[in-house]
């Protein structure tokens, strides 16, 4: 009787822990990796053939925002197209949980503007079946997962819960009576299973934002977010919980001030903290903050203090159209930004009045890279036609038009169907290679699950792999597997995960190293609510097992769903 469900033979082995790749098999039994070393085939129900093929641990990634399509895509793809096994959700303190009924549509109006999730796909797939968050781990849990689950507890449904409404959005400090209930309420989420916790802080204590953008991310109707305006004492209560318990995770944005209360932070929780986020820009001022940065990292980890950046390095074209998009500046937004409706935005832009108020207003040839360096992809205008795939200055010099009037007039055309591709942060090539070379930068920031309308950064890891590993040799594989699975599965609490071992849970991706890579984004309509998105699918990912069953087979969906909720980190198929 065969000893395995499924053995892997002969391929590449890179097993995420740095060490020397070598050729070998992989025996997989019961979910979990139970032989790594020569085993005869006979000993299969299944034979894997991995000659010519990289055998890696699944990809792990820390900061995606699938809260709401996990109830709706077992895959969370983008990710679950490109390698990565496990996901964390509930970043930057944006959440469903714990939330009382009559808040519920405020809930998703407010991830609406923050992550951009389609109101109408959030109304028509999630089920809201919870109020308390271990109820909604319980929600989880009940669907289909092609891909496992670790949570967070978001710390604005918690501060909205405890302080209400008014007050957690003005910024109040909570009492000592309300710190012990969000000190309750923390602990009776660990102990569901959740991983941490997280907070975007991008304001003042107490000081909400008083303009109509609600601050650096605003909510819905102008107010700003409640973690935004949060006190650090309230932290300081949340990270006394994980210190006390001698477990969890911290995920934080950068907005606040002073490093000292970072290092208190650490040094009261024990616990990793992830600082949101390194960017690989260019320029002078791109280097000095990394370089300021990263000796703050190195002197944290020599006096013990475990804080590491999210580095965002990928260079994913951003797609988008006139219908949605919500990056914005100036006079862009007032005319034709998303809470726009159509048929205005296509006045506005068709008329000349308004058209000399883009070409005045300040910092107006922005979209987010400049509005010269976006790309015109695609059109039905035959006027344009010829200029697909160049970029709008080249259509400048050739026409002798101004950027404002051909981007009006291919949009108005199309009826804002136009598609553009624009670049983020100016990401350059010495940049990456800086956060490569930095030994405490987590590669990822996907966002998976959100922006949905122009962002697929889900396929991060891909693009490490076969552009700044195979093309540009920035890394060897073997440290490029440690950061992408190891190391954020280490800082996470993944129970025997990120790693190629005997007793590690077998998160397994098999691929073609020289045929790895993505198909160019593209919009599909295939959201709950009859909503589009942008997406961009792997290639070379020949088997994707997840707690040993294989659930993308030569980069098709296998429609397996062997995914699991992994309650603080443990999964079905190991509890070591």
């Amino acid at each position: 009787m065969p000893q395995f469900e499924i053995v892997i033979k002969d391929g590449m082995i890179v097993d995420g822990a740095r060490m020397p790749r070598f050729r070998g098999d992989i025996g997989v039994r019961n979910g979990v990796i139970a032989r790594i070393g020569r085993i005869d085939a006979a000993d299969a129900r299944r034979e894997i053939d991995a000659r010519g093929l990289i055998v890696a641990p699944g990809f792990v990634d820390l900061h995606t925002h699938y809260d709401a399509q996990v109830f709706w895509d077992p895959y969370l793809t983008t990710s679950g197209w490109h390698g990565v096994t496990s996901v964390v959700i509930g970043n930057c303190g944006f959440g469903f949980a714990p939330m009382r009924e009559e808040l519920r549509e405020r809930a998703m109006l407010s991830m609406t503007r923050v992550e951009a999730i389609p109101l109408a796909t959030m109304k028509a797939s999630l089920p809201w079946d919870w109020v308390s968050y271990p109820e909604f781990l319980d929600s989880i849990e009940r669907v289909p997962k092609a891909v496992n689950v670790l949570p967070y507890v978001p710390v604005n449904p918690l501060l909205i819960w405890v302080l209400g409404l008014e007050a957690a959005k003005a910024g109040r400090l909570p009492t000592d009576a309300e710190h012990a209930e969000m000190a309750r309420l923390l602990n009776e989420a660990m102990d569901a299973g959740a991983c941490g916790w997280s907070a975007q802080s991008l304001g003042q204590p107490g000081r909400p934002a008083r303009d109509s953008a609600g601050g650096p991310q605003g909510d819905f109707d102008g107010t700003s977010m409640p973690s935004d305006v949060m006190w650090p004492e309230t932290r300081m209560v949340l990270a006394r919980v994980l210190g006390e318990r001698g477990e969890g995770f911290i995920e934080l944005s950068s907005g606040l001030g002073g490093r000292e209360h970072w290092e208190e932070l650490a040094a009261v929780s024990g616990a990793p903290m992830l600082w949101q986020a390194v960017v690989a820009s260019g320029g002078e001022m791109g280097h000095q903050m990394r370089r300021d940065l990263f000796a703050w990292f190195q002197s944290c980890h020599q006096r013990g203090l475990r804080i590491y950046g999210q580095g965002l390095m990928n260079e994913c074209p951003l797609l988008f159209t006139f219908e949605y998009w919500d990056l914005w500046e100036s006079v862009w937004d007032e005319l034709c930004g998303p809470a726009v409706p159509h048929e205005r935005k296509l006045a506005n832009l068709a008329d000349p009045a308004m058209r000399e108020r883009l070409r005045q207003a300040p910092r107006s040839f922005r979209f987010v890279d400049s509005i010269h360096d976006t790309v015109l992809v695609s059109t039905s205008s035959a006027d344009y036609k010829k200029y697909e795939r160049k970029r709008i200055g080249d259509i400048v010099r050739e026409t002798g038009k101004s950027p404002v009037d051909i981007v009006c007039e291919l949009v108005v055309a199309d009826r804002l169907k136009t598609v553009f591709q624009t670049r983020q942060f100016h990401i350059t090539p010495e940049g990456i290679r800086e956060l490569i070379d930095n030994p405490y930068i987590i590669p990822g920031l996907s966002d998976g699950g959100a922006h949905t309308k122009y962002l697929t950064g889900g396929g991060y890891a891909t693009e490490y792999i076969s552009n700044l590993v195979r093309e540009r040799e920035f890394s060897s594989l073997e440290d490029a597997h440690w950061r992408l699975s190891a190391l954020p599965a280490s800082c996470a609490g993944f129970r025997n995960r990120g790693i190629l071992r005997e007793g590690a849970a077998a998160d397994i991706i098999v691929y073609d190293y020289d045929k790895l890579g993505y198909t160019f984004p593209e919009f599909r309509r295939d959201l709950p609510g009859d909503e589009y998105r942008v997406v961009s699918r792997g290639c070379g990912y020949r088997y994707v097992l997840v707690n040993g069953q294989v659930t993308v087979e030569d980069d098709k969906e296998t429609n397996t769903y062997s995914g699991a909720l992994l309650r603080g980190g443990k999964g079905p198929a190991t509890d070591a």
